[in-house]
């Protein structure tokens, strides 16, 4: 398993993804992960070679993947997550003669502000996981919507190399807490109705058009962000005055911008009225799931694999998503939270629901044996 984040530094759903899925397969075949950073118990860490220290991060990911090619010569199958690792995949795949199977979590050319974050890595970015999907043996989407985007995006790829697997959720670890410690500690009013967002800032997480809605959300209601890891300096400094005139205008709106460990994460998202996932791009949206795990109802764009997730009227509401009219979306996501803010059983019905389809279509066994029958049509 070839990644760029592993415990204890997971910051986004792939790496939420990869966690999970090494646990479960390490159940059914031998499983080595090799991945960025400093040394932990149960996976080869790859630190940035002392020459790039200063390169541009692109350039760093590569050195690194160089360094993981050379490293995975004993295995039978590599699997690769991100552009970050995929490279390191291409390269020991040719290297050793091995297949290479790469997960599809996003796509570099959908993601155009990334060059805010990376300059002109993004170009380099987007050269190597072109290169990657030219070269993969199987590509596994975690989505339907994922697998129509790699094959509309990479037109070369062959249909049938495309595998849908849906990402899981562990239902033990995501369920109620009916504590409220978490909440207190952060100001939270527990006898209030709430929103929460937990994700990164970022364009694609939306949390500019989730704290212009929020203007028109319903006076009753606080608004949670469990939001940090700006992409860049100025998106953070942009999002901190968008909280600061929201908070001019209404009470209630918590801003907690440290990553927080799983545990509060559950508690928060049990205690919410509404889960919502502006994002104006998601391959499928972990998050989602978590927060349906937690009996939460969520408000979600429907955009790329969250309508596989998030059953429209029946775990939650689908707001559809038009670039070109942001005012409208931001407009139409305030209608679906305040619907449900104001109507605290049927947002009730929603989150119950929403684990018992958790639990029922994404459990982490079922992908984790999916995964295994892919490896084993390259052989």
């Amino acid at each position: 398993m070839l990644t760029r984040e592993y415990p204890p530094d997971v910051y986004g759903g792939a790496g939420v993804h990869v966690d999970f899925l090494v646990r479960e397969l390490r159940h059914l075949v031998d499983v080595d992960v090799h991945c960025f950073g400093d040394p932990r118990p149960d996976a080869v860490a790859h630190p940035v070679p002392a020459a790039l220290g200063g390169a541009n991060p692109a350039l760093q990911t590569l050195g690194v993947d160089l360094d993981i090619a050379q490293a995975v010569g004993d295995c039978d199958v590599l699997h690769s997550h991100t552009w970050y690792a995929n490279v390191a995949g291409v390269l020991g795949g040719l290297l050793h003669g091995i297949p290479h199977v790469l997960s599809a979590h996003s796509l570099e050319p959908q993601r155009p502000w990334k060059v805010e974050q990376l300059g002109g890595g993004y170009r380099v970015s987007s050269w190597a996981e072109r290169t990657a999907y030219r070269n993969a043996d199987a590509v596994i989407a975690v989505s339907h919507g994922m697998k129509a985007d790699v094959l509309t995006v990479y037109p070369f790829m062959d249909p049938d190399k495309v595998h849908v697997v849906h990402n899981g959720i562990d239902t033990v670890l995501y369920q109620p807490d009916p504590d409220t410690d978490v909440l207190e500690r952060h100001g939270i009013d527990p006898d209030r109705p709430y929103v929460v967002f937990v994700g990164r800032i970022t364009r694609q997480k939306g949390v500019g058009h989730l704290l212009a809605a929020a203007r028109d959300f319903s006076p009753e209601a606080q608004l949670v962000l469990c939001a940090g890891a700006p992409d860049t300096p100025e998106i953070g400094a942009t999002t901190a005055a968008q909280v600061e005139a929201l908070r001019e205008t209404r009470s209630g709106v918590v801003w907690i911008s440290q990553m927080l460990p799983r545990p509060e994460i559950v508690q928060l998202l049990t205690h919410a009225t509404v889960f919502v996932c502006p994002s104006v791009y998601e391959p499928l949206g972990i998050v989602n799931l978590e927060a349906m795990a937690c009996e939460t109802a969520v408000v979600a764009t429907a955009v790329g694999g969250i309508p596989e997730v998030v059953a429209d009227g029946t775990t939650g509401t689908l707001v559809p998503y038009a670039p070109s009219y942001p005012e409208g979306f931001e407009a139409a996501l305030a209608e679906a939270v305040n619907a449900l803010v104001t109507d605290p059983a049927r947002a009730a019905a929603m989150g119950r629901a929403g684990r018992e389809r958790a639990i029922r279509d994404f459990g982490w066994t079922a992908i984790a044996r999916r995964t295994v029958e892919v490896y084993g049509s390259l052989r």
